[in-house]
């Protein structure tokens, strides 16, 4: 009879007492994972800062410890070779590396189509011939031709990426595009397609933008996450990196500033009669698309009813969401309510 290898529960070997990471807080060691952000918020700065910083052994964003230096390798897909030189440099110099020496290999193909059996064959080759501790691909929209909103297909790519994980033990860095204006929901929950690409990941990375400010979340499958976390960018044109800043008061008024499904709850309250998405859309200030987004989320929770002259709060019950303890996020996969 042809069965399946089992164990005793009790046999199995015993997990270690803490994660094992290959940058402390950042990315567990061999992990993949997801970095991802709206456009214009600096994922490519910090896919490279975490390149430069797993090769030299140097603290990530100054702030966070490598465990495990090693080679990187990388595929910046969309960036000149000039300028991903240009950034690594200018990371080096922030980091206190020295550039000649530093164990980071690019991948010059003009493409690469992780959708392609030749391809995969290729990079597979090539990982296993240079053993790199850490594989950066940015980003994942020019690495195929699929529809990333089908989980079938998506999954196919998601698990040839963990295929070279676990056959070569190395860490997967994959970056990727979140939705626009996607401040309402769980960064990621706000990526785009499939919700195979958030699962998929040990270690996310979600970069975010409001005006000036830049903030680093965090995601873990065996460890504590954080939120929030402070980035600048700074340094001269020729030699910007990103770095952890202190938490002034500025950026606290920032984080601490209502998220688009309390400023829907808030105002709904102060009204005594149901209210149009148009009068909403004015009152509240945010796009027409991200209020029917909040209003589908308050709906669902029982929180908010829909009427025949528009929406009301629902006054009996509490609102329990918010920026920090909602479980759900926004990114449910319904569709926002139609106009009235």
């Amino acid at each position: 009879m042809n069965t399946l290898p089992v164990q005793r529960a009790s046999q199995l070997t015993c997990a270690a007492a803490q994660t094992p990471w290959l940058v402390e807080g950042l990315w567990s060691d061999q992990a993949v994972g997801i970095l991802g952000g709206e456009p214009k918020c600096c994922k490519s700065f910090l896919a490279l800062d975490m390149a430069v910083c797993v090769a030299s052994g140097a603290a990530c964003l100054r702030h966070f410890p490598v465990h495990r230096p090693g080679s990187v390798l990388l595929f910046p897909a969309e960036d000149s070779l000039e300028a991903v030189r240009q950034r690594l440099e200018g990371i080096c110099a922030a980091a206190g590396v020295g550039f000649s020496s530093l164990s980071v290999d690019v991948i010059t193909a003009s493409a690469l189509r992780l959708d392609t059996a030749a391809d995969r064959q290729r990079l597979a080759n090539t990982v296993q011939a240079l053993q790199p501790r850490l594989l950066v691909l940015d980003p994942l929209i020019r690495l195929h031709r699929v529809d990333e909103n089908d989980a079938s297909q998506i999954a196919a790519l998601l698990s040839f990426l963990r295929q070279l994980q676990r056959q070569f033990q190395t860490a997967v860095l994959l970056v990727h595009h979140a939705r626009k204006d996607s401040h309402s929901s769980r960064p990621g929950q706000a990526l785009r397609g499939s919700s195979e690409l958030h699962g998929w990941g040990d270690s996310n990375l979600y970069v975010r933008r409001r005006g000036d400010t830049l903030t680093l979340s965090t995601e873990h499958r065996a460890a504590p996450s954080q939120d929030h976390i402070p980035l600048q960018l700074g340094g001269s044109a020729s030699a910007l990196a990103l770095s952890v800043t202190n938490t002034d008061s500025s950026n606290l008024a920032v984080e601490t500033e209502a998220s688009p499904l309390e400023r829907v709850r808030q105002t709904l309250a102060q009204m005594d009669q149901p209210t149009s998405i148009q009068h909403l859309r004015k009152v509240c200030g945010m796009r027409t698309t991200t209020l029917c987004r909040s209003l589908a989320e308050l709906t669902e929770r029982g929180l908010v009813s829909r009427t025949t002259k528009g929406y009301e709060l629902k006054r009996a019950l509490p609102f329990p969401v918010s920026r920090s303890t909602d479980p759900q996020g926004n990114g449910n996969g319904k569709q926002p309510p139609k106009e009235p």
